[in-house]
């Protein structure tokens, strides 16, 4: 479900599960979780196989959850993308076809998003009920402003690649985003890594994890998941 490729410089983070667009399961996040926190490479490089970058939560794993299950759950995918956010490596997303819900949120947490042509973003909780907590509700807010945050959320509503863009939610549209990865690569890992730490400090994380587990508890105590 995820490969790793190693790297003098930048390490690839492939998640590899192409037949279900890459959706994570608990045991994929907490791979994806040791292969950022093992890396000793200036860079990570995250994309996805086949034609989607990632579908976000298995829905068959969310199926399953009540409250306290779903609270566990959340707090997994919060452990891993905090880990992502925290990394002494400068973590990249390379976002080539779909990212949804889950996968939009690892996305956020990577210290650079860029994304090709081809790529659509979308958080398509509401229309199932639920919404994306593995820091989501923090970090939209924070990429793309309060106003984009909001409207991607509360419509779940799709964007392209050149929309992505002009709301800040990535960078660049590039062709190949791995030669991104590159060029941050070739700049010095000393001031790479004391400058991510820097540009990733904030206060507030652990409030605003703990009020988006519970709502999301909350939300699957009142009835089951709906796909």
């Amino acid at each position: 479900m995820l490969r790793v490729d190693a790297g003098d410089a930048v390490r690839v983070v492939t998640l590899d599960r192409p037949d279900a667009r890459n959706a994570l399961t608990p045991d994929a996040l907490d791979d994806l979780r040791d292969a950022v926190t093992d890396a000793d490479e200036p860079v990570v490089y995250v994309r996805g196989a086949g034609d989607a970058f990632c579908a976000g939560a298995d829905l068959g794993v969310v199926r399953e959850l009540d409250g306290p299950r779903g609270e566990a759950f959340a707090r997994r995918g919060q452990r891993t993308m905090n880990a992502v956010e925290d990394s002494d490596s400068v973590v990249l997303a390379g976002v080539d076809g779909a990212a949804r819900g889950g996968g939009v949120e690892l996305a956020l947490a990577c210290d650079v998003r860029v994304c090709t042509p081809e790529a659509t973003f979308a958080e398509p909780g509401v229309s199932l009920g639920v919404f994306g907590a593995w820091g989501g509700t923090r970090r939209l807010p924070a990429a793309v402003g309060a106003t984009h945050a909001a409207d991607l959320s509360l419509s779940g509503r799709t964007v392209d690649a050149e929309t992505a863009r002009e709301i800040g939610l990535v960078s660049r549209v590039v062709a190949e985003p791995r030669a991104v990865a590159e060029e941050i690569a070739a700049n010095d890992a000393a001031a790479l890594r004391e400058l991510t730490g820097l540009l990733s400090a904030e206060e507030s994380r652990e409030e605003s994890d703990r009020a988006e587990a519970d709502a999301f508890a909350r939300l699957l105590s009142e009835r089951p998941f709906e796909n």
